[in-house]
């Protein structure tokens, strides 16, 4: 029998039972892609982050891939976040290697972290087979190539109000549907579904504000943003454009610590 430590962790959450569940399970040795996605689906959460130190390589601390039930995704903000909060120890800075998304750190910040993660711009599209099945009735639509789409509504009540048909949506494979609108108590308010890869709603995700970030600096005229991802589970983060990089800012809970058994 192999016994994996196993770590779940509430990211983007200032208090257990909110923001978005990740677990991290750090490896000596790459297991099979076929086992990873396997414990991915019997964790069941959004991701599953898998780490694997690097000692040998000067730019980064730790290799990092993420899984859901279903797929390896190329990007994960939430769970890159909590595997920084479980592999940093005393340090002040955890830097990962990722196979599609760069060199991505997670350093300390108050009582929470802070996240650094590419800027992404979209283009206006048209998308009405997608807008379809999201509903409601978004004012603007905007695409970026590799399946990320983002819908602007006018106000935060049409995105809290919409009930997606996701047997349609997933029809169309892994594409991740962003809703956004200016916020109540936040700067802007989201939700995002993902239903072809495997994650109906998530409760937070970072890497929706990958383009939410520069999508909302250019229409506010500021570097620097509240969010607010309006799930059932409700997840705050703080949102600032540097360059081409965002920093989300945020908290963490360790809420189970154990082992996996194959």
């Amino acid at each position: 029998m192999t016994s994996l430590p196993f770590t779940q962790v509430d990211a983007f959450a200032d208090a257990p039972f909110t923001g978005n569940p990740a677990a991290v399970m750090p490896l000596d040795a790459w297991l099979d892609d076929a086992t990873l996605q396997s414990i991915a689906a019997e964790n069941n959460l959004s991701e599953t982050a898998f780490t694997l130190a690097t000692p040998d390589d000067p730019e980064a601390d730790h290799a990092l891939r993420w899984f859901t039930p279903s797929v390896e995704v190329k990007l994960c903000g939430h769970a890159t976040l909590a595997s920084g909060h479980v592999l940093m120890g005393q340090g002040d800075v955890v830097r990962f290697r990722t196979r599609h998304a760069g060199i991505l750190s997670v350093s300390r910040a108050g009582d929470g972290y802070a996240l650094s993660l590419p800027a992404w711009d979209m283009t206006p599209r048209a998308l009405p087979e997608l807008a379809a099945g999201l509903g409601g009735a978004p004012v603007e639509s905007h695409w970026r190539d590799g399946g990320y789409s983002l819908f602007l509504f006018s106000d935060a009540a049409a995105v809290r109000a919409l009930a997606p048909d996701f047997a349609a949506l997933k029809a169309h494979g892994d594409v991740m549907l962003i809703a956004t609108a200016p916020g109540e108590v936040s700067d802007i308010v989201s939700r995002v579904f993902v239903p072809g890869g495997g994650v109906d709603e998530d409760p937070v995700t970072g890497s929706a504000h990958c383009l939410l970030t520069p999508f909302w600096a250019k229409r506010l005229g500021k570097t620097t943003l509240s969010a607010f991802q309006a799930s059932a589970r409700g997840g705050r983060l703080g949102c600032t454009l540097d360059g081409d990089r965002v920093i989300l800012t945020g908290q963490c809970r360790t809420v189970i610590e154990g082992r996996f058994h194959l």
